[in-house]
Order: C-alpha cells, then structure tokens, then sequence
C-alpha cells in the first residue's frame, strides 16, 4: 500500500506562540522553529516576501499581541520586522553583552541556599544556564555540572565525593537525581 501524499493527508499546524513583549529570545526560538516547520525560515532571512495566511496575515503577524505589532506595522519584509523587535527585545550587541556579563556573574557567585532543596536550586541555576544559551553563549554540560556540585552546601557533601568519581559521565539531570534522592533519604532518616 502506498503512502498518502501530503497533500492527501489531513494535519494541520498549531499555532504560532504570540509575543507580549517578554521573553523575547524564547518567543523567537519558537517561531523560528514554528516558520522552519512551515518551511518559510529561509524566505524570512532572505528578505524574500513570506507567503500569506488565509486571512492575509503573514505567520509573524498572528504571533504578535496588537501592542507588539504596532512596533513593526512599517515594515516592508518580515525580515526588517525581525530585526526590529530584535533591536527593541534582545537590545544592541552592547546590551547583549552586558546581560551576558550580568548573568555570567550571577552563574559565578551562585550558591544553593541552606533553605533551598535541590529541585529549586538545579531550576535556578538552569534558569540563568538556560538565558546565557538564549544569548548565545556556549556553556558545556560539565561546567554546570561542576558548577552545581561546587555550590551545594555542606548537608551534600558525602553525596558530592560519590558523584566525583562519575563526574566526566554525568549530567545535570544525573545530578539532580542524586540530590534529590539524598534529600528523600534524610527526610526518612528524620522520620524514624
């Protein structure tokens, strides 16, 4: 039995995530991966004219809140209308760097606090990992790793010599695994 051609088969696509002015890097990680889907990425990085929807919309347009899209209402491509609200949300190569200097800083001095568990302190410290890739920083997996297991307080410290022995093999979510069942062990121990 063949396979149904596309244009026989029935799928329809979800909707682009809409921008409200906040978050601007992750929105533009969705659309691009939204437009990719769609196959128009290349058009939109071309300058080429994007092909409309049925309301005569370009998929950018649909994405954006009224507030937004008044932003880039006198755009003539799509492209110059990515790099609008690029200039406006993710700021100038300067500002870029220093939110990058800012959030590296914040990576540096990070420390789990005594009255944090190790769910919230690997979230927040994926947080700031998370924005520093946004703005294109490369950060390795061992150095969060490291970086973790170096900023855990001294309740951690028989599971911290366990895990070193492993340390070129783990991941953060290995790590946080390991944490989060030596919390789980000393709550029971406390509960006997």
């Amino acid at each position: 039995m063949a396979s149904p051609s596309p244009s026989n088969t029935a799928f329809s696509f979800q909707s682009p995530s809409v921008f409200n002015g906040e978050n601007y890097p992750i929105w533009f990680e969705k659309m691009e991966s939204y437009l990719r889907g769609l196959d128009l990425w290349d058009a939109v990085e071309s300058g080429a004219e994007v092909p409309t929807l049925k309301d005569n919309a370009t998929p950018a347009q649909g994405a954006l809140i009224d507030a937004m899209f008044v932003r880039i209402m006198g755009c003539k491509t799509t492209k110059n209308a990515w790099e609008r609200l690029k200039v406006q949300f993710e700021g100038s190569e300067r500002t870029k760097e220093m939110q990058i200097m800012n959030l590296t800083r914040e990576f540096d001095t990070m420390r789990m606090k005594d009255s944090e568990n190790a769910k919230d302190f690997i979230s927040r410290l994926m947080r700031v990992v998370n924005q520093l890739r946004l703005l294109g920083e490369d950060i390795l997996e061992r150095r969060v790793v490291q970086k973790a297991l170096v900023s855990l307080p001294e309740r951690f410290e028989a599971t911290v010599t366990s895990l070193e022995r492993e340390l070129s093999k783990m991941s953060l979510s290995d790590v946080a695994y390991a944490l989060q069942a030596a919390e789980h062990k000393r709550v029971m121990r406390s509960e006997m």
